[in-house]
């Protein structure tokens, strides 16, 4: 599918033709434990997981004030990697990029699946952006995967401790999967199911997503959040140019969840410039070119800008790289397709 500039002043897109694919304002209670979390928390950088799991949250998660700039990948799970794998790309994560999170991306059907993210997620010391995945066949497959990844939320003891939000869908306002109504209700049911298990709940989605949605009841969305995963992803701008041209792109779609957010916790989670195009990734200004150098320029400003990011309304805003391994996600991954790195090196400031 191609995208056209459907918003003439930003239009952020993501790639859905690719072959890995199944092509109230009353305040949540403040999940987690956010009672003085000492310096030793997790996910934080070099903290040693404890050999067996803690009878409690309280001062486990760092405070998400300490959680902005570079904070990790997006993780496609459609191949539904082995935990041999999983162990060996989070740990990867970690050790090498000092990454803090996974954001999961796609759907893996097979029972049971997100006990081994948990498992090796726990291994590796680093924590998850769970997703409840729509697909974009109209199907209600989505309410099957939500019940199961609630069941494994509840039944294994260690994935309240690796689990640091849930998703709804990527993408759910652009793609129209349900009314901004019925979204909202299933985040706010979503939230009384989880709150014993302090595990807030948001959607992923661009501002644009929310802003033509508006009038159907986006905000009721907004509100209904616990935190916000923004994407961006300012090739598909029909403004855009060069990546290192690109922080106005940027800044404008932060301003607008700073403006409409209420003052939540903003990551970016899909968010990156591709290195190639095809079918689905196609830029909407003549100026956007789609290589390894903009890729690489586009993390190196957002790495240039660790300071703003730090003092963001909300807690900061941390950012991911969209897709780990273009094997996931064409184009889109820091590793590529032959398994080495696209370019190096990749040592983005995870504090400032």
């Amino acid at each position: 599918m191609i995208w056209s500039a459907a918003h003439a002043s930003a239009v952020h897109a993501h790639p859905k033709a690719n072959t890995n694919k199944h092509s109230a304002k009353t305040p949540h209670p403040q999940p987690h434990g956010h009672d003085a979390a000492p310096p030793n928390c997790f996910p934080a950088i070099g903290f040693d997981m404890p050999s067996s799991v803690p009878s409690s949250l309280s001062n486990w998660w760092c405070d998400r004030s300490t959680e902005y700039a570079f904070v990790g990948f997006g993780y496609e799970v459609t191949a539904c990697q082995s935990l041999t794998t999983l162990r060996k790309d989070f740990g990867n994560i970690r050790e090498t990029f000092n990454g803090r999170y996974v954001r999961l991306y796609g759907a893996c059907d097979e029972a049971g699946f997100y006990n081994n993210v948990v498992e090796a997620a726990w291994d590796a010391g680093i924590g998850v952006h769970a997703l409840i995945w729509f697909g974009f066949d109209g199907s209600n497959e989505w309410t099957h995967r939500r019940d199961a990844l609630f069941s494994i939320l509840h039944s294994n003891p260690k994935a309240k401790f690796v689990t640091r939000v849930v998703q709804f869908g990527s993408e759910p306002l652009f793609d129209s999967v349900l009314p901004p109504a019925t979204l909202a209700a299933q985040v706010r049911s979503a939230k009384e199911n989880l709150t014993i298990l302090g595990i807030p709940v948001t959607i992923s989605d661009m501002a644009y997503g929310y802003q033509k949605s508006m009038n159907d009841g986006a905000q009721d969305v907004l509100d209904a959040i616990d935190l916000i995963d923004a994407h961006m992803l300012p090739f598909f701008s029909a403004k855009a140019s060069t990546a290192s041209e690109s922080w106005p792109l940027v800044q404008d779609d932060l301003d607008w969840f700073v403006d409409h957010g209420e003052g939540k916790k903003i990551y970016l989670t899909e968010n990156g410039w591709p290195s190639t195009t095809y079918p689905g990734v196609e830029p909407n200004s003549p100026l956007a070119v789609a290589n390894v150098e903009n890729e690489q320029d586009y993390f190196k400003l957002l790495d240039e800008h660790c300071s703003y990011f730090k003092t963001v309304k909300g807690g900061g805003v941390g950012w991911f790289w969209h897709i780990y391994s273009d094997d996931m996600e064409p184009g889109y991954g820091l590793y590529g397709s032959n398994g080495k790195l696209k370019f190096s090196p990749f040592a983005p400031k995870t504090s400032c």
